[in-house]
Order: C-alpha cells, then structure tokens, then sequence
C-alpha cells in the first residue's frame, strides 16, 4: 500500500475514535426503537458516517469510505423521512460497525483480503437497497397551512421534513419575530432559543423579510409545540419578538397514530436492550439545523417478521396477530469470535496532564544541572574543604530529584489510564447480536464505565469479558418462556458493573439465571476424569462451583455456534491471572451468578515490598500487602491439612514461600508473614526477611518461564540484581485450592 505507515496509523486511530462514537449512538437508537427518536441523534451518526467516509478518502481507503458512503446515503434518507427507520434499516446500519472494524484492521496490518472485501461490498449493496426501499407517501401538509411561499423557498430539505412530521404529529406552528440590536444580536437570539427549546422544537432561524429598525436586525423562528398559545407567551413575555401562529393544533393524523394494540403486539419484538448511566453528554458537532430538532416519527413498516410479538403490558391484553410474509435482503452477519481489542494503541490526553509532566521535566533539568555541579566539585578535588556543606547539599539534591522523579512517575501513570467504557460500549453491542442470536431476551445494564485502568490493561481484559458475557448468555439465562414458566421477568437481566477500591479495580458480571447446577458440575468433572468421586465428595460448595474454571470442562449436553467445545472460563482465568488478577464465582440456585475480577490498576511502575526466602530474593507487589506479621513456630497450627494462624480472632490460611517453590528451608524460631489479599481473599506468606520497599518496573518472563504459575516477570533492583516478582493472584488461587496444588510447579 503506498500510504505511509504512520499515515496509517494516524488514519486507524482517528476513524476508530469516530467508529466508537458510531456505534454507541447507533446502540442508543436501537434502545429507543418504537419511541419518537431524536432528531439531533440521527443527524450526529449521519455526521459521523460522513466523517468517517471524508476520512477514508482522504488516506485513500476505497473500501471504507465506499461503505460509509452507502451508510451516509440511507442515514441521510432516513434523517429526511424519506425511508420509514425499520428494524431492516436499523440492522444493517448496526452491521457496518463489525465490517468496519474488519476493513480497519487489515488497514492497519497493511493488506486487503477477498474474504473481508466481499463482506463489505455485499453489506454496500445491501444499504444501497434499503436507501432505495418504498418512500414513504407523497402527501405534503405543507400545501394547506398559511406559509409564506417566500420563506418555504429557502427552506432546507430538512427543515421541510421536521415542518412535516410536527404537523402529523398534530403541532402547533409558530412564526417567531425577534428583533435584536447589531450590538448584542447573537447573544439574544441565543436567549430566545433557550426560552424556546423547553417548549418544543426550533425548526429553523432565518432572516426576518420585516428587517429591524435602525440599527436592528430581525429573525424569523419556525417553532412546533403542543403547548398553548397562553403558555408560549407567558415564556417569551419579557422578550423583544411577536407571535404568529402559521397551523393550529391538530390530532395526529390517522397515517401516523399508534397502532392498535394488536398490531402494536405484531411488532418485531427486541430481544436486547442495553441500559446505561451516562456522567457526561457528548458533542457532535453543529447539527445541519440551528436548533435542536424535535423526535422523529417511529417507524412500523420495515419490521421483520421473526421473533414475533411481545410487549409484556399489551400481550395480555390482545392476541398476537402475525405480520405478513417477506423476505428481507440478508445482512451479512460478522464473526461472532472477533476480538474486542482496540486496533490502535493511541490514548486522548488531557493538555492539562500534559502540562504537568512538563513542569516535573523541567524541574528535573535544573535538579540535574545542580548534580552535575557538585559532580565537578568532587571532581576538582574540592570536596575535602567543604565535605559537611556538599554532602548536605547533595542531600538535598537526591531529595529533590525522588520528589519530582514522584511527580514524573505519577503523571505518566496518569497519562495511560483510559475509562472502562471503552469496553463496556462494544460488549454492549456484542449482547445485542448474541442474543438475538440465542433467541434470548436481554436488559444490558451497564455502570462504572468512568472507572479506569491502564491502557495495556484495558486492552487485554475485552477479550476475557466477551467470553464471560457470551457465557452467560448462552448458560447464564434461560429463555423467554422458560423464565415465564419459572415466575421469572421475561426479559434477563445481565449486569456489568466496575468499581475502584483502593489500588485495584473491581469488576463484577451477573445475572439472573438459574445459578450453576452442582450436581451437573459434579458429574461432568468426574465424567471427564477432573476429579474423581472421593475429592468430589470432600468439596466445598465453592470449590465445586471453580470446577467450570478447569480445562476442557463444560456442561453443554450439544455443541452449539455460541458454546459446548470446553473452551472459554479457562482461558478466561489464565488471561485475568497473566493481568495479576484473580476471578471469583458466586451463584445462588434460582437466582443467577456473580463473577467478580479482581485487577491492579497498572502493572507499569509499581510500588514493591523487597524479601528474602531462603537466600533468594523476591518482590511482593505493595498493593496486594495488607500488613505484615511476626509468629513465632508455636502459633502455627494445621487444620485439615492447611496451616494457618489466628488473626485478631480469625483463622488465616498460611503457606511458607520456600516450601511452595521447592526451595531449602531454613529452621526458624520466627517468621515474617506477609498477609496479602485480592478481592476478599487473604492469605499469609511465610518468608525468612523483610529488606524494604522499592518502586519496580515488571518485564514479563519470556521462553519457557513466562508460564511459571505464582510468578508474574521479573525487575531489576538498581543495583544489577534481576530478581522475581510474584503473582499474588496466583499464589492465593492456588494455595485456597489444595484439590490442584500439584500442579503448581
């Protein structure tokens, strides 16, 4: 490709960041599917399927912006109320995220597939279809209300269509006369606006035909609104403009009223639905209006004829009446095992951020420029004289550059932290096409999307979460009429929340499913050789349940394109435990399951507690150390075959560092217990000395060693020592796991 790489890569980060705008729009339109849809909404994804195709030309990306073209085609169509917003369109406008994303991906490996580029041109050709689909009727309201001909012939395209769908929708119409001063005449107009907007809809600002007196100017605002005449005037009562109304009030026209209940039942039903908590608006851009546009007409005609009926509150009040036979264009559907991970490394930085780390730069200049003088001092000789005042000096110099390297290292671990939502949007994507395709029922309910993690972190935790969500679609809930059977809401519920605590961040998956079938979990393991009756028999409730986290286990009774091959939870565990994490399960029979994972907020630089176990030494990452302890050998009792000691009343699970790695134990009257802790698990680790605290970089272990369990990488002390740091995830999981502690080493 004859594009630069760095242009390339300039080009896959922009369009994914206008990508992910798209689709967490497009997923808010679907979520308001049957409801009056916003107009300023759809403009925006028209605008950002216009970005995207400006900017795949410009970088000479054919295939991208041939497909975003075709999408701003029918957006623009479905924005002008010349196509109905059906399921049909509404689908296939969703479909391009996954094409896209596929085209942005092999632009960013610098190649073209034929596989890739089918599925593009075929969607295109599909979008091209429902852009050309049946129009809707030709009838113009506009031809009988008191519209002045010299107004409606500068009327935009657009605005002609919001004039429409107010009057349908049985609206007032209003011509508002503002005249304003040149002095101060855009911030008056601005006020008018906010007067009006609470009312209804500003349909168009244009300049008044009557122009203002003297040095005045005039404007002239198409305005919709149901209120009455008496409230309009009492909102703009203290404001220079006049009223007149151009059509009265009116009901709904019969073309656009609600269906009857029975044909309301007849729509396609949703088989998802996401709910969101969103802390900040986004800006899109200026919208092709002046202001704000009122809802848009709800579309009943291009629905789907699959997964018929069901409105909970109407479907007990009307039979399902079947919608009429067709069949619709098929949207070529994308992988469902494509990965959720970013296709750019690119992170949005605050200035301000950015700021800061300059400051700290330059401070450490000067620190350095102070050094490198007392450097010279010891080097001219000149430090016998004055030995006391430069090494006080030199004091205060190394303090100085601990403090702003401080400042450096926290500015850049700022610098990488990114929100969860980045995830969270596209998992909420990743539900509504999985459902649909399990004939599942779904309320999404997403919160804690502003928390955040490291980038890296981020990055290598989508793939573990869309396991864990498509397990629990496919295991995790029942379908419809099953929950209807059972006294169950129709619709499950599956929450995705995220939470800060401390230096770690929770992250917790659950639904409302029947909860894990222990007896099916037992017999499976023993069945496929996991455990054998007697350990079964020993289990706990818990440590049954971590049975699906073993290799090959599953309770699939079929195959199926979702699950059933005995890949997935496994892979899950070692990918959060490679991340420093640990994963726990609760389920409850009849009420659902609870995963909870548990992740360090960066594995970049950390802070580390430095000791020693039988003359090897090794770093304890200092956000997993919840205090240390001295006992003596007395206080160490077993109890069924664990050790363990007493902690303010509680019994710890105890484990002895040199035993666990096969090292020579020294005998001591006394032992440094480091007590560690991950979600709310806690452990004590044995070891023979504490040498101190030190802030470390963690290098991953590579070769044979980078799968040594209990061990995350490797760092260097600063005095050329490389020693190893430990996983504490790993080490909790697997000494609270004693049915698998061979396999440790």
């Amino acid at each position: 490709m004859s594009t630069p790489s760095k242009g390339l890569s300039e080009f896959v980060a922009e369009a994914t960041e206008i990508l992910d705008t798209l689709a967490q729009d497009l997923l808010t339109l679907d979520e308001r599917r049957g409801e009056d849809v916003d107009p300023d909404l759809l403009n925006g994804i028209f605008r950002a399927a216009h970005s995207l195709k400006g900017l795949a030309g410009m970088f000479g990306q054919d295939r991208v912006a041939q497909l975003a073209h075709r999408s701003e085609d029918l957006l623009d169509r479905l924005r002008l109320g010349k196509v109905e917003l059906g399921p049909a369109a509404l689908d296939g406008l969703i479909a391009t995220i996954d094409v896209f994303q596929a085209l942005l991906a092999e632009s960013a490996r610098g190649e073209a597939s034929p596989e890739v580029t089918q599925r593009s041109q075929a969607l295109a050709d599909h979008l091209l279809r429902l852009a050309e689909g049946a129009p809707r009727a030709p009838e113009d309201p506009l031809a009988g209300i008191g519209l002045d001909p010299g107004v409606r012939a500068v009327l935009t395209e657009y605005e002609e269509h919001r004039l429409r769908e107010n009057l349908k929708k049985g609206l007032s119409l209003w011509k508002v006369r503002a005249a304003f001063d040149l002095s101060d005449f855009d911030q008056r107009l601005q006020e008018v606006n906010a007067k009006l907007k609470p009312l209804g809809e500003v349909i168009s600002t244009l300049p008044s035909a009557e122009p203002g007196a003297g040095t005045g100017i005039a404007f002239d605002l198409l305005f919709g609104t149901r209120r009455s005449e008496d409230e309009l005037r009492a909102a703009v009562a203290a404001m220079p403009v006049a009223l007149q109304r151009i059509a009265q009030a009116a009901p709904p026209s019969t073309a656009s009223a609600p269906p009857p209940q029975g044909e309301a039942a007849a729509a396609p039903a949703r088989p998802e639905r996401r709910k969101r908590k969103r802390g900040t608006s986004r800006a899109t851009g200026t919208p092709p209006i002046p202001e704000r546009s009122g809802p848009a007409e709800p579309a009943l005609e291009a629905a789907e004829p699959t997964l018929p009926a069901v409105d909970e509150e109407s479907a007990a009040l009307a039979p399902v009446t079947p919608l009429p036979t067709r069949t619709p264009p098929v949207t070529p559907k994308p992988e469902l095992d494509a990965s959720l991970r970013s296709l750019t490394q690119t992170v949005r930085v605050d200035i301000r951020r950015l700021d800061a780390l300059m400051n700290a730069v330059g401070e450490l200049l000067l620190t350095r420029a102070n050094l490198q003088r007392l450097a010279e001092t010891a080097r001219m000789g000149g430090v016998h004289a004055i030995s006391k005042l430069w090494a006080q000096e030199l004091h205060r110099e190394t303090r100085q550059l601990e403090r702003k390297l401080d400042e450096l290292q926290k500015g850049i671990l700022d610098v990488r932290m990114v929100p969860l939502g980045q995830v969270f949007d596209k998992l909420a994507r990743l539900v509504r096409r999985i459902a649909r395709s399990a004939g599942k029922e779904i309320d999404f309910v997403i919160t804690g999307g502003e928390v955040e993690l490291d980038k890296l972190i981020v990055e290598e935790l989508s793939d573990p979460l869309m396991h864990i969500i498509r397990n629990a679609i496919d295991h995790g809930v029942e379908p419809p009429e099953v929950r209807v059977q059972n006294g169950k809401p129709r619709r499950a519920t599956i929450a995705l929340r995220a939470l800060q605590q401390g230096n770690h961040v929770v992250i917790e998956i659950q639904d409302d499913g029947p909860g894990i079938d222990l007896a099916r979990v037992r017999e499976v393991a023993i069945a496929r050789g996991l455990i054998t009756a007697v350990q079964a028999d020993e289990m706990s409730v818990r440590e049954l349940q971590n049975l699906i986290f073993l290799p090959g286990f599953s309770t699939a009774r079929s195959v199926s394109q979702l699950s059933g091959r005995g890949v997935g939870l496994d892979v899950v565990k070692t990918n959060i435990a490679n991340l420093s994490g640990i994963i726990d399960l609760h389920s409850t029979p009849g009420q659902g399951t609870l995963l909870s994972i548990t992740l360090p907020l960066t594995l970049a630089i950390i802070r580390a507690l430095v000791v020693s176990v039988s003359g090897r030494t090794y770093a304890v990452p200092l956000n997993s150390v919840l205090e240390i302890l001295s006992v003596e050998s007395s206080e160490i009792r077993t109890i069924e075959r664990r050790e363990v000691v007493t902690l303010r009343g509680q019994t710890l699970p105890f484990v002895r560092l040199c035993r666990l790695f096969g090292l020579p134990e020294v005998p001591l009257k006394r032992h440094y217990v480091v007590v560690v802790g991950l979600a709310q698990e806690r452990l004590g680790i044995a070891v023979d000395e504490l040498v101190g605290q030190q802030d470390i970089v963690t290098k991953p272990l590579g070769g044979r060693l980078q799968h040594v369990r209990g061990i995350s990488g490797a760092t260097d002390l600063g005095n050329r020592r490389t020693v190893l740091v430990l996983d504490v995830g790993a080490l909790v999981e697997e000494v609270l796991a004693p049915e698998r502690r061979a396999d440790f080493i």
